[in-house]
C-alpha cells in the first residue's frame, strides 16, 4: 500500500511540475522569436556578402515576422525595435524602418545600434545632416558603431560634422 501511495504522489508531483514548466516554456517561446530572428538576420547578412540579395531579403522578411511576435509580448524592448528597423531597411522599407528606430530611441535615446542604423538609413535616403546628428550622439561612446557610421558618411564624400 505504501508503494501505491508513493507512486500516486510521484505522479501528481510530476504533473504539477510539468504544468508549472509549461508556463515558463511559453515565455521561452516568446524570447525564442527574438533569438530565431537574430539567427535569420545573421544568415541573411552572409548571403548578402555572397551577393545573394533576393535570398537575403527573404530571410530578412522571415526575421521581421518573428520580431513582430517578439514585439507583441515585449513592446518596450529597444533591441527588438532595432532589429525590426534593421530588417525593414534591408528589404527596402525605409519609412517603416525609421518608425521602428525612432520608437526604440524613445525608449533608449543612447542605444548605440539604433543610432548607428538610423544614421545609415539617413545616408541611404540622402539626409546627411540627420546622419551627422546620429554620429554626434555616438561621438563619446568609444564604440564600433561610431566608427562604422563615420566611415559610411565619409565614404559618401560628405564632410562629417
Amino acid at each position: 500500500m505504501k508503494k501505491l501511495f508513493y507512486i500516486i504522489i510521484i505522479c501528481l508531483t510530476s504533473q504539477f511540475a510539468y504544468a508549472a514548466g509549461s508556463d515558463s516554456s511559453s515565455d521561452d517561446t516568446k524570447s525564442n522569436y527574438y533569438k530565431d530572428a537574430k539567427k535569420l538576420v545573421n544568415r541573411a547578412g552572409k548571403l548578402e556578402k555572397k551577393e545573394k540579395v533576393e535570398k537575403a531579403k527573404k530571410l530578412y522578411s522571415q526575421a521581421f515576422e518573428k520580431l513582430e511576435k517578439a514585439y507583441s509580448s515585449d513592446s518596450n524592448n529597444p533591441d527588438i525595435l532595432n532589429y525590426m528597423g534593421y530588417t525593414s531597411r534591408k528589404i527596402g522599407n525605409f519609412e517603416q524602418a525609421e518608425k521602428f528606430y525612432l520608437k526604440g530611441l524613445n525608449i533608449k535615446p543612447d542605444h548605440y545600434g539604433i543610432n548607428e542604423y538610423l544614421g545609415e538609413l539617413y545616408v541611404q535616403t540622402n539626409r546627411i545632416d540627420k546622419a551627422n546628428e546620429r554620429l554626434e550622439v555616438l561621438k563619446n561612446c568609444n564604440c564600433d558603431e561610431f566608427k562604422e557610421l563615420e566611415l559610411i558618411i565619409k565614404t559618401r564624400g560628405v564632410k562629417v560634422y
